[in-house]
């Protein structure tokens, strides 16, 4: 997946670099991103259009056809080689907006939400069609590119760059599906509802659809349910549903999860997010007396807490939730401390596993998966996994978790779980009761308990250390050599130069 992210990143920042100076950085993105859109649901259409076309039945222009599969229908003037032979038309801006109409046609769920801006004024001096030729070799929406979510590495690697350069934080929305697999593979959403407050471009519920298909399971036994804040990461989670065919209830408008609840009367059977991290400003003064805190206020310059309260409080009886968090929560004190005190002590706490750093492609920073369990099989206890040292760097900076590193995660919870043949491993995983957390004031830091030499994480960057440390060397490089100068001076005045 290393090479081929490189070379999708080439014709990104190729497709950039045709926009530049005719388009303000801000709008880059909805430039590309309807592209890419189209291009993704004709790669899909298009794999399924000429095997029906071989079947010799004469179905390829069938929708039952293509829906039975979960691919979206694309009519024919927003196919991408229509888009192709029409990409040198003076008009292919409106030919690009129609072809978003047509498709917002074909799928209510789309209306208002597809970024038709091609045939604006400002795009006077964008060539469309060349950022359309730049697209035509590569593949987004094949079989092959589905599983390896290469739409979601788009979503991911684009919105995050180009949000760094807005000056505004970026990446947050797109979970990396390695991560996702591994939430998934452990709480096990087959039927009921699933649930993300914060769903950012929808990739948790992909993930949850694909693990129901590959255990012959059945997608039409759980029911969506999500809330975006940002309206941009809204639509491509709209989007992203839609073109597999998808059917979730995301709110009908974007909305702040804290202040606006659009689920108010949910109660889910299975939770998976990955909130923003250590949110400061997240309108606590106007919260301080909120039902959802029962296991204390969350304090005003950090919301993990706030989202873990949040989401124990949408969970059903029987209810499971994977939650990620920066490091931060398993240790702090203070108002964290005493909430983490209080979940704990409420059993709620199932399992806390220690991720690697460099799985995020805009935040190096490792990260915690928290299981949190309405009704826990093992009772006044929770699991402890360490696994900072598995996954493989595919790139120089991205780290990812193969298939065997996500089965020993989910194998272990499973076997712990159901009393199954489970062994605590030195350095990896460990069964730990509350007294033990209690003695480790409350702490869930996984290297406390399993034995690891636990990271540091201060979370700087490795890049940001060196430059730091370059940077302190030199000076004191220079203070050494004026220092050297200093007493050659001195030694001169009193007749013992130094040659």
């Amino acid at each position: 997946m290393g090479k081929e992210m490189q070379e999708i990143e080439k014709i990104l920042w190729a497709a950039a670099d045709k926009m530049i100076g005719g388009l303000s950085v801000t709008n880059y993105k909805f430039v590309v991103l309807g592209i890419v859109f189209l291009k993704y649901i004709s790669d899909s259409f298009e794999e399924k259009y000429n095997k029906l076309v071989s079947e010799g039945l004469g179905l390829e222009e069938e929708r039952d056809a293509y829906l039975e599969d979960n691919i979206f229908y694309v009519p024919e003037k927003a196919r991408w080689q229509y888009l192709v032979d029409h990409s040198k038309d003076y008009n292919i801006g409106e030919i690009l907006d129609n072809a978003l109409d047509f498709i917002e046609k074909e799928n209510v769920s789309l209306k208002g939400v597809l970024f038709k801006v091609y045939n604006s004024p400002e795009m006077r001096n964008v060539n469309l069609g060349e950022i359309i030729d730049l697209f035509t070799n590569l593949k987004i929406g094949s079989k092959e590119a589905s599983e390896k979510d290469v739409l979601g590495r788009i979503y991911e690697y684009f919105l995050g760059q180009f949000a760094a350069k807005d000056g505004q934080k970026g990446g947050e929305f797109y979970t990396p599906a390695c991560i996702v697999k591994t939430m998934v593979e452990i709480i096990e959403p087959y039927e009921g509802r699933v649930y993300d407050p914060c769903c950012g471009s929808g990739g948790m519920f992909i993930q949850s659809l694909k693990f129901i298909q590959q255990h012959q399971g059945n997608t039409r036994n759980i029911a969506i349910f999500g809330q975006e804040k940002n309206p941009t990461t809204w639509k491509l989670a709209k989007m992203n549903l839609a073109i597999r065919s998808i059917d979730g209830n995301l709110g009908k408008f974007a909305a702040d999860t804290f202040h606006e609840d659009l689920h108010k009367d949910l109660k889910a059977d299975f939770i998976l997010a990955n909130p923003p991290f250590n949110i400061s400003d997240w309108g606590q003064e106007k919260l301080t007396d909120d039902y959802r805190w029962k296991y204390g206020t969350p304090p005003k310059g950090n919301a993990n807490f706030a989202w873990i309260q949040h989401m124990v409080s949408k969970l059903s009886i029987n209810g499971k939730a994977a939650i990620i968090l920066a490091n931060g929560s398993v240790a702090g004190n203070g108002q964290e401390g005493e909430i983490r005190k209080n979940l704990i002590d409420a059993d709620l706490v199932d399992c806390i596993i220690a991720m690697p750093s460099n799985l995020f492609y805009t935040v190096t920073i490792p990260c915690s998966i928290w299981i949190l369990n309405r009704n826990k099989k093992q009772k006044g206890k929770t699991l402890f996994i360490n696994a900072q040292s598995m996954g493989t760097m595919v790139t120089r900076k991205l780290r990812e978790l193969n298939e065997t590193d996500i089965s020993k995660i989910g194998d272990t919870y499973h076997n712990y779980q159901n009393d199954n043949n489970y062994v605590d491993v030195l350095g990896f995983c460990k069964k730990s009761d509350i007294d033990d957390i209690k003695q480790n004031d409350y702490t869930l830091i996984p290297g406390r308990y399993v034995g690891a030499e636990e990271i540091e994480d201060d979370g700087i960057s490795f890049d940001e250390k060196m430059k730091k440390i370059t940077l302190t060397l030199s000076k004191q490089f220079k203070e050494s050599k004026d220092l050297e100068e200093e007493i050659k001076k001195s030694l001169e005045a009193i007749g013992y130069g130094i040659d």
